[in-house]
């Protein structure tokens, strides 16, 4: 009579368990990255009656006769799949599309996330909202690509981070038409002027003038960088001694009005004063765009190689920051520029239900979800991505959550009604005597 009682107080423990992860379950429903949990029960031991027998010939084979004596938990697992997109358009709130963790950290260690709500602290700290430092992969010094080291703290906003460094202008590209029925190619009426702006080493701007004549010769003209023709902002004339090419020679095919012969380097050499930090080889200029048509002389410059490369740039201070989708970090700055300023990576584990949740939309690895190598890995390597301006809402399913509940409330009902028939039957057997 008793076995019936404590199975139904087994029950009834079991149930409220169950309950209690429901009710977590539905209590996070708006969590971010949180990951719902389930509860699965098993049978305990059973007491035999009597054990099986096998047949013989005057006599068939029994059953062993066992009675159960309740049910206990045989699990409460993790459910690890994806949570829905929640769009923010905060460039620092992150979903991570497929597989893996982000690794964020704090004195205690490395520990693992879905919930990419970051933000960037007084230091300039990519964080968690607990203040957990969020760890990725720094450009290498050299190269400028990500070297995929161990992981380590990301600092966006540090100071060398803060500005970006002028680059000297080393090509110019030039464009546009000469007409040679122009009557202000001839020497004499001053040749057809132009301005080329550049920027030195330090980043300060400097405008150089430049005329094109008539050389003289069939579908030949002279460019001609003129003696004190170069003013920095202010307007001041730099001091022009020693330029190493003042004038050169470009050549047009008649037939087609296109550059046959251009000068192999034209190049803004041996200026001082406000130039004296130029490499030796200068400003190439080139030439090769400018055709002899018909119609207006419209010769114009343009800073940079026909790609745009050594165009040069002032100094700059950051003005916003992105995250691809790969996690590369990407700031830019109010002079055009952009630069790497780190990548974020993820953390796979062989086993990630076998994650231990700490809090505060925390794991940490254990025995039986594998190690963290300390390394990590990009988001593509997997085929998966980073979503930028989104959050991963949290997987608890209300409508299974629901029916759950029900399911469990009538287990416990049904449980404590064990209880109290096996106590109305006690009480009936006390009454016998009377």
């Amino acid at each position: 009579m008793m076995r019936s009682m404590y199975s139904g107080v087994s029950g009834l423990r079991i149930h409220q368990k169950k309950m209690d992860v429901i009710g977590n379950n539905i209590a996070n429903v708006n969590t971010v990255g949180f990951k719902s949990s389930r509860v699965t029960f098993s049978e305990v031991f059973s007491q035999t009656i009597k054990g099986a027998s096998g047949s013989n010939e005057n006599t068939g084979g029994t059953n062993p006769m066992q009675i159960g004596l309740g049910a206990g938990i045989a699990s409460i697992d993790i459910d690890m799949g994806e949570g829905a997109a929640q769009r923010t358009d905060n460039p620092l709130d992150l979903k991570i599309e497929g597989d893996g963790f982000f690794v964020v950290s704090d004195v205690t260690g490395n520990k693992f996330t879905r919930a990419g709500a970051f933000r960037i602290d007084e230091a300039g700290n990519l964080v968690t909202p607990g203040g957990m430092n969020v760890m990725g992969w720094y450009p290498d010094a050299n190269t400028g690509a990500i070297a995929k080291t161990a992981v380590t703290k990301l600092q966006i906003l540090s100071p060398d981070n803060l500005y970006s460094e002028p680059t000297n202008t080393t090509n110019v590209t030039m464009s546009g038409n000469i007409n040679k029925n122009d009557a202000q190619l001839a020497p004499a009426n001053g040749g057809v002027p132009y301005q080329v702006n550049i920027y030195d080493s330090l980043g300060y701007p400097y405008s150089v003038e430049m005329t094109i004549e008539d050389s003289g010769v069939a579908n030949t003209y002279n460019v001609v960088l003129l003696a004190d023709s170069v003013t920095d902002e202010s307007g001041n004339t730099i001091n022009n001694a020693g330029i190493g090419a003042g004038t050169v020679q470009i050549t047009f095919d008649p037939a087609t009005g296109k550059v046959t012969s251009v000068p192999s380097t034209f190049a803004i050499t041996g200026l001082n004063t406000g130039f004296s930090t130029f490499p030796a080889s200068g400003v190439e200029v080139d030439f090769s765009s400018v055709t002899l048509f018909s119609g207006n002389t419209t010769v114009e410059s343009s800073a940079g190689d026909h790609e745009g490369l050594g165009a040069g740039t002032k100094a700059g201070a950051i003005s916003g920051y992105e995250i691809s989708v790969d996690g590369q970090i990407l700031g830019r700055y109010t002079n055009g520029e952009t630069k790497l300023l780190g990548q974020l990576v993820i953390a796979t584990f062989q086993n990630p239900a076998g994650l231990q949740k700490i809090g505060s939309n925390l794991f940490e690895s254990t025995n039986n979800s594998g190690d963290f190598d300390g390394i990590g890995q990009d988001v593509t390597a997997s085929g998966g991505s980073f979503n930028s301006g989104v959050l991963e809402m949290s997987n608890v399913d209300l409508s299974k959550e629901f029916t759950e509940m029900i399911t469990t409330q009538r287990g416990f009902q049904a449980n404590s009604r064990i209880i109290t028939s096996s106590d109305e039957m006690l009480q009936e057997l006390v009454n016998l005597k009377r």
